[in-house]
């Protein structure tokens, strides 16, 4: 389809317009202790949420880290927040996303080297630098019906997310060019 045809059909019809579901940071240290301190520090303030700490699935003597062991940091977003993030964080890629980073869902990932190439962020040498992954999970409205808890429900074939739809709202709201 077309990007009038879908931009005409989201308009006449509602609930086929795409949203943003949430948006995960994910900011991995690979080892607990004050690193991760810094790292969860560094989310917060970018975030303005309390990061979740994630522990190690296994043992990887090569790297130093045990099962069970805190390596990462996650923060999840949604609604509003998330859309402030995007438009804060997508600069730093400049405002471009591969295609090739969309998944079959319509759902996409995008990864940031340093945190300080964000807007409004300066270099402390006591905290150091830190990369993260940001990825974005895409819906319609009526996406519950498949994840609520009692009379679960499957989706439509002609209610589920393409690739295709995905990027063409993400281009309308985001300004993000698809390379």
């Amino acid at each position: 389809m077309s990007e009038e045809t879908l931009l005409k059909q989201w308009e006449e019809q509602p609930m086929l317009k795409p949203r943003i579901d949430k948006v995960v940071v994910n900011l991995n240290v690979g080892k607990s202790g004050e690193p991760l301190e810094k790292a969860s520090k560094v989310l917060k303030e970018l975030t303005g949420q309390t990061p979740v700490k994630k522990k190690a699935k296994k043992t990887i003597r090569d790297f130093g880290v045990r099962q069970g062991e805190p390596i990462s940091c996650v923060v999840t977003l949604r609604k509003q927040a998330a859309v402030d993030f995007l438009k804060k964080v997508l600069p730093v890629v400049e405002n471009k996303i591969s295609h090739s980073s969309f998944d079959r869902q319509g759902n996409f990932a995008f990864g940031i080297k340093e945190h300080i190439e964000i807007a409004g962020v300066k270099y402390d040498p006591d905290v150091g630098i830190f990369g993260m992954h940001v990825c974005v999970s895409m819906s319609r409205p009526g996406y519950r019906v498949k994840n609520r808890r009692k009379r679960k429900a499957q989706l439509g074939s002609r209610h589920v997310l393409t690739p295709e739809e995905s990027v063409v709202f993400i281009k309308q709201t985001l300004g993000v060019e698809i390379v």
